[in-house]
Formats: C-alpha cells, sequence, structure tokens
C-alpha cells in the first residue's frame, strides 16, 4: 500500500477547505472561515503551512509554520508497529484498494485518509469487532452502520463504501476541517458537539479536553497518512 501524499496535493486540499462534495455542490467560501480559536497570536496561515509540513513529511519547518504542541507532536511520533491479519500475515490494505479507490471518487474523500482510517481502526481486518461492539474494516456501529445503509459490516465493500459516507459527512459537518472530523468519527459528533469543537484550531488549541483515546486515534490516523 501506498499511503503517501503528494504535498501538492494536501496543500490543494488544505486550501480548499477538505470538503468532501459531489460534483456542482463545493460552495465559495473562506477555507479558513470559523478557526476563531487559536492561541493568541496564532494565524490560520501558520497553522495551515504546519498541516501541510507534517502531512508532506518535510523535516524542516516552513517559512512562518507554527510547531502547535501535543496534536503535532503525536503526529510526529514515529510508528514501528506491524499490522497483521487474524491469520498471522502482514497486511497492507492491498486488496481494498479497488473498494477505496471506488468509494474516494463516490464520495470525495482522499483515498489515503480512508487508508489511514482503515489501518487505525482495524489494521485491515475486516472481521475486527471492538468491545464497544464496532465492527468490520472501518468498525462501524450498529447504528451506524443502519443509517449509513449498510447491512453487512463485515462485508469489505459495504464497510467501506458506508465508512467513507461518514468520512464525507462529517467533513462536512465540519466545514472542511479534519480533526473535529476525526475526533466525531472516533469519539461520535455529540460528544464534539456537545464541547463546541468544530474548526482545526478549536481542537489543536483544547485539546486536552478531547479523551485520551480520541487523542491517540486522532495522532494514529495523521501519522498513517504521511508518507512512509
Amino acid at each position: 500500500m501506498n499511503a503517501s501524499m503528494d504535498p501538492r496535493l494536501v496543500k490543494e486540499l488544505l486550501l480548499a477547505g477538505w470538503t468532501a462534495v459531489r460534483p456542482g455542490e463545493r460552495k465559495e467560501a473562506d477555507p479558513f472561515a470559523g478557526m476563531l480559536s487559536l492561541p493568541a497570536g496564532v494565524s490560520t496561515g501558520a497553522f495551515a503551512a504546519e498541516l501541510v509540513r507534517l502531512l508532506s513529511g518535510s523535516p524542516r519547518p516552513a517559512a512562518g509554520s507554527l510547531p502547535l504542541p501535543h496534536v503535532f507532536e503525536a503526529w510526529l511520533k514515529p510508528d514501528l508497529s506491524t499490522e497483521f491479519t487474524s491469520s498471522g500475515s502482514a497486511s497492507d490494505g492491498s486488496s481494498y484498494e479497488s473498494l477505496i479507490l471506488e468509494a474516494s471518487a463516490r464520495y470525495g474523500v482522499d483515498p489515503a485518509l480512508i487508508r489511514a482510517v482503515i489501518r487505525a481502526e482495524s489494521s485491515f481486518r475486516a472481521d475486527t469487532v471492538s468491545p464497544a461492539g464496532a465492527k468490520g474494516l472501518m468498525q462501524l456501529m450498529d447504528d451506524t452502520a443502519k443509517w449509513l445503509g449498510v447491512t453487512d459490516p463485515f462485508d469489505p465493500r459495504q464497510n467501506i463504501d458506508g465508512g467513507t459516507r461518514f468520512l464525507s459527512w462529517l467533513l462536512r459537518k465540519y466545514d472542511g476541517h479534519l480533526l473535529p472530523a476525526l475526533a466525531a468519527y472516533n469519539a461520535g459528533p455529540g460528544l464534539v458537539d456537545r464541547l463546541g469543537l468544530t474548526t482545526d484550531g478549536e481542537v489543536s488549541a483544547r485539546w486536552s479536553e478531547l479523551p485520551e483515546e480520541t487523542q491517540a486515534y486522532i495522532g494514529k490516523v495523521l501519522r498513517y497518512m504521511r508518507p512512509f
């Protein structure tokens, strides 16, 4: 699996607000509108520059970038683990690539994000069931799966389609801001909304208010999106 992202694509996605919409539905808006809760003196431009640097794998800070604590530190930690299937063989997700690309095209979600979420959620094991009852590659809860029209969460095609559709919905809900979307995917939109977190800047500024599991999850997904 090649989970790397072209730095030019990363920048384009960020500048576009990474809003997952269908063709013809994109609205013209300031992609950083609403990022009002950054720490004093922190510009949204600096925040975006640091996102571009980290997701593109650049080893040096970009001009004008800002190292924001906690969340960015988690992204930079190398991941030395190896994912294994239930049979014990290494899994890189390549067998699901066509399904990932189909869902990416259908819902407008970058395939690198879909791969990263699957890796973080299930290590590409389609038969995974969490202690909370989340199932399949993208770990869909029963109620969420039903809402998404997924009748068999262990079917890779249905699970990837449903999980990607949910990611798209969350990205649209938070106007393309990736951090609250990932927090909501892990902890549920209800918790994120109760905390009043709607932008990347707000999540970064109030990082410690998120559950530790969600902090670790976001860091893991973003780390998996970076080039190897």
